[in-house]
């Protein structure tokens, strides 16, 4: 079956497609993709739901790694707001 791995920076993103047997789970698909989680990639998830690396994966599939938040959202919307209203 064909999976597709994708992970994105800001202004880039890398993706590729790769074949597995079925019955495939999320950590074969990145070992042989030759990806992993560290530092920077911290979270999975397949078509945009939170997945493990033992996630049994389908055709088609599309892997996502997610990296961490760099501000909380409320609080990214708090100082969107205070900027928009002209407050440093």
């Amino acid at each position: 079956m064909r999976i597709e791995l994708v992970r994105a920076w800001p202004q880039r993103h890398q993706s590729m497609s790769i074949e597995l047997a079925d019955g495939a789970t999320v950590a074969d698909a990145l070992d042989a993709g030759g990806w992993r989680l560290d530092a920077e990639f911290v979270g999975l998830a397949v078509f945009g739901q939170a997945a493990t690396p033992a996630t049994v994966l389908h055709a088609g599939d599309r892997i996502e790694l997610l990296r961490g938040l760099r501000l909380d959202p409320k609080q990214a919307r708090r100082l969107r707001a205070a900027r928009a209203k002209g407050k440093p």
